[in-house]
């Protein structure tokens, strides 16, 4: 099997270069671009993913609906679309919310640094998205309240990247937040907002996270 490369960016999310993407996971790993997509039904309950115990970083812990790497002639979009009947095999759209760098150590194993592309998409609970060995293990729809609820108790289990794309949910693009206003509404409000910035505390300090500007 041929080994997979990922895009190496710098702070403005501009393509530098690519690397290997498991040395991109390691302790030192450089910067490079990513994606994670949040899928919802027309309630807004959220498409959570377990991953796979064979994961490198993470494994075993709550996902949003899936996250990889985009290819060097991809968007965030059309990356999202071509892995999601690879990372769920349902196929579906999607649309691009907002981009975030951070940086963060997964015990002595590896880390994420990243500028990660948030993507949404709407999906029927008919539609089954299905366990893909090797990537998943378990999956389940959640509310905004019930995730706040189970992040006031172990808040640890959840990936930081997720718990990082749903807190900047407010801070996406003006004609995507009208366009979902009513699956994003209670996941924007107040309360919601400040449990997901203590979920992140446990993870990583603020100083490494944030909002990555859109060029005008």
């Amino acid at each position: 099997m041929s080994e997979e490369f990922v895009i190496l960016v710098d702070e403005n999310d501009n393509p530098i270069g690519t690397e290997e993407k498991a040395k991109c996971h390691l302790p030192g790993g450089r910067l490079h671009r990513a994606f994670t997509v949040l899928l919802f039904d027309k309630d807004g309950n959220l498409v959570l993913t377990k991953r796979a115990k064979e994961k490198m970083l993470w494994p075993g812990d709550w996902d949003g609906t899936f996250a990889s790497h985009p290819r060097e002639s991809e968007t965030y979009v059309s990356s999202g679309e071509r892995r999601m009947p690879e990372e769920l095999g349902i196929e579906g759209k999607l649309d691009y919310l907002h981009k975030f760098e951070y940086h963060v150590p997964y015990k002595d194993v590896g880390s994420e640094n990243e500028i990660c592309g948030t993507l949404i998409g709407i999906i029927d609970k008919a539609s089954e998205p299905k366990e893909i060995e090797g990537e998943t293990v378990e999956i389940k729809w959640i509310s905004a309240k019930e995730l706040l609820s189970e992040l006031k108790t172990n808040s640890q289990i959840y990936c930081p990247w997720m718990l990082i794309a749903l807190e900047l949910l407010d801070k996406s693009k003006q004609s995507m937040l009208e366009k979902y206003e009513s699956i994003l509404s209670t996941w924007m409000n107040r309360e919601v907002r400040e449990g997901l910035n203590e979920a992140i505390k446990t993870h990583l300090p603020k100083d490494k996270w944030r909002l990555v500007n859109e060029k005008n």
